[in-house]
């Protein structure tokens, strides 16, 4: 994947009147200013000592992921105090019931539009800018993303405002430490089988990396077509190209269109066969994406006669 260089990402001062308009404070090279949103770090927020050594890796990510945090339940509480708690919960999950280290993502934002830490380390190292925090949101993708937890449920629902808002910031912050550009800024589904970051929010992507190109004083290059989602219950030409796919795989499965249990159960056995991790985004009080047919799972059915790029294209369209 091609970066752009940092020193030519960013014009002289585009965003200088912006983040005096926020009362943010700004940071950037000699030649561009970019605002720097308030991140609350692990010590603020209570966070428990990390059960393993944190991996640092000697590169810059490749990718910006969005997730959204099924859990904890969405309420009206917008405060910095809710915050914190979302940044307990979120970690004791990831620690308690995944078995993982410490947080999974590196930053989590509220539905007030506050910032957290999530995995230790992760703020400070990208303050530096030339290395990144290896988090455990984006399975098989860890070493190449860096993923930020949005507190809510987005599958029928838009975000809040102020979410938004701070997404916007944070992510037009994290590109421009990094030299991403905003066509590398991605979804959790863009790698793995899952609904996140919810079907809302994922459709605001374009209009996503839009507002962080103009943070950045950058145009927006067209991001390249992504795998498509199937869920049991879907119909149409797409689910009957992948059963037609799944039968020439040796799964004994209807070409009816109808994404059916037997569908559904081909899927989940390949994905098993296969190895592919469960997504992290979901918890306790959502709805089971077991069988679901993404990103991960297209490669492994569709026939070898075109590129990767070339089946994302011609599936999408369908």
């Amino acid at each position: 994947m091609v970066h752009v260089d940092r020193r030519t990402l960013l014009k002289a001062g585009a965003t200088a009147t912006a983040a005096g308009a926020l009362g943010m404070t700004t940071t950037g090279t000699a030649s561009a200013a970019v605002p720097t949103p308030t991140i609350h770090p692990t010590s603020e927020w209570g966070a428990r000592p990390a059960t393993g050594p944190i991996v640092v890796e000697n590169h810059k990510p490749t990718y910006i992921v969005v997730h959204h945090a099924v859990d904890p339940p969405m309420n009206n509480d917008f405060s910095l105090a809710r915050a914190f708690y979302v940044a307990r919960f979120i970690q004791d999950l990831h620690m308690d019931k995944n078995g993982w280290i410490d947080s999974g993502q590196q930053f989590t934002n509220s539905r007030g539009g506050y910032v957290t830490e999530g995995r230790h380390r992760s703020l400070e190292i990208l303050r530096g800018g030339t290395q990144h925090v290896q988090g455990a949101n984006v399975g098989n993708h860890n070493s190449e993303v860096i993923g930020i937890e949005n507190e809510g449920l987005y599958s029928t629902v838009d975000v809040p405002q102020a979410l938004w808002n701070s997404l916007v910031n944070l992510v037009a912050y994290i590109a421009h430490q990094y030299g991403i550009a905003p066509e590398f800024i991605k979804g959790h589904r863009d790698f793995n089988s899952t609904e996140c970051p919810g079907q809302v929010l994922y459709n605001r992507l374009p209009e996503l990396r839009t507002a962080v190109g103009r943070v950045l004083g950058v145009p927006v290059a067209r991001a390249e077509a992504e795998w498509p989602l199937l869920k049991p219950g879907d119909t149409g030409r797409q689910v009957q190209r992948a059963q037609r796919f799944l039968r020439a795989s040796g799964y004994d499965v209807p070409t009816d269109g109808v994404f059916g249990k037997s569908t559904k159960d081909a899927v989940a056995a390949l994905s098993v066969q296969a190895g592919l991790p469960r997504h992290t985004c979901t918890a306790t009080k959502a709805a089971d994406e077991t069988g679901f047919l993404g990103a991960d799972v297209w490669p492994l059915i569709v026939p070898s006669d075109r590129s990767t790029a070339a089946w994302r294209a011609d599936l999408s369209r369908a």
